[in-house]
């Protein structure tokens, strides 16, 4: 694809998870040839595609069932978690009314009201988006922090009806964005692991080669690798590759 066609495909795949989202977390498989009609992507391309959204847990012609993707131990948390909130009270329609008027207005306990109120419903919006490389518990804990964090802002709000949508986003922003962040955390983390693996490898070779441990000098006269690479990659691992000696650190 040229640029401007993978931008395209980007933007399209990304509309294709809005609205998916807005459907209840599944769309229909008319609906996604549809959103790629124009770009003619072959079966094997679009097969790509819904191979794509299922992995991100978008359900193609019905919701994706979100127990699926918890394990043993996630399973466990939250049945724990939902014993835990089972003996909070249940209110009526009418009193989460009045709680969310008097919340809007900055009462501290129709604002707690309103948190013990919704707890179930974070982990219910957890469940959708567990299995994306973060543990249940984490998604909850931050779902939980951003509904206390939701319920002393509804006094921007012009009605009460708008509450609802309001807390649910944001919990779902928080979720996301914590899903995100570990994503960012966990590519950084291969960079550094990969960049410590190859300086090592390097240095195994040459150490072979001359039958004693290496300076990190000589390892980038011999090799393609930079000394400010070598350098990294020595910090990165606590100065722990075996076969370089740095006699800065006593290596």
């Amino acid at each position: 694809m040229s640029q401007s066609k993978e931008i395209l495909f980007a933007q399209t795949l990304e509309a294709v998870r809005l609205k998916a989202k807005e459907q209840g977390g599944y769309v229909g498989e008319d609906q996604v040839r549809e959103a790629f009609a124009e770009q003619n992507l072959s079966e094997e391309q679009l097969q790509m595609v819904f191979d794509y959204l299922v992995k991100h847990k978008v359900g193609i012609g019905k919701p994706v069932d979100p127990d699926e993707y918890l394990t043993d131990r996630e399973k466990n948390y939250l049945q724990d978690y939902l014993d835990d909130i089972a003996a909070l009270p249940v209110y009526s329609q009418g009193e989460m009314e009045a709680f969310t008027l008097s919340a809007m207005a900055g009462e501290p306990e129709a604002q707690q009201k309103l948190v013990q109120s919704r707890l179930r419903e974070v982990a219910d919006i957890a469940r959708l988006y567990a299995g994306q490389g973060v543990l249940l518990e984490d998604l909850i804990g931050e779902g939980n922090l951003a509904l206390t964090a939701g319920v002393s802002m509804l006094g921007s709000l012009e009605q009460p009806s708008e509450a609802d949508g309001m807390l649910a986003k944001l919990m779902m922003d928080a979720m996301e964005d914590y899903i995100r962040e570990n994503a960012a955390n966990e590519k950084t983390d291969r960079k550094i692991t990969d960049k410590v693996n190859l300086v090592a490898d390097k240095a195994r070779e040459l150490a072979e080669e001359l039958h004693r441990k290496v300076t990190p000098e000589e390892l980038a006269q011999e090799s393609e690798l930079s000394l400010r690479t070598i350098l990294d990659a020595c910090r990165m691992s606590g100065y722990k590759i075996e076969d370089i000696h740095n006699e800065s650190n006593g290596l």
